[in-house]
């Protein structure tokens, strides 16, 4: 049995900021989750959200209903 590992990217919006997260979005297909991280603690600890909630957070953002975030 393989083990897909996570391939970590951060958006290109980001803007080297400091504040960024990570996600993984090649494990949403096979596992259903989409892994998220704090970019500044690439061994830190790991959110694994689920498909539909992940994409329910970035409808609302490209919608405006984050706020300022």
């Amino acid at each position: 049995m393989t083990t897909e590992s996570p391939r970590w990217f951060t958006s290109s919006y980001s803007n080297n900021g400091g504040n960024c997260v990570e996600v993984a979005a090649n494990l949403a297909g096979s596992f259903g989750v989409v892994p998220v991280r704090d970019s500044k603690n690439p061994t830190g600890p790991v959110l694994n959200i689920p498909t539909t909630v992940f994409a329910g957070v970035v409808a609302g953002v490209k919608a405006g209903e984050m706020g300022n975030v």
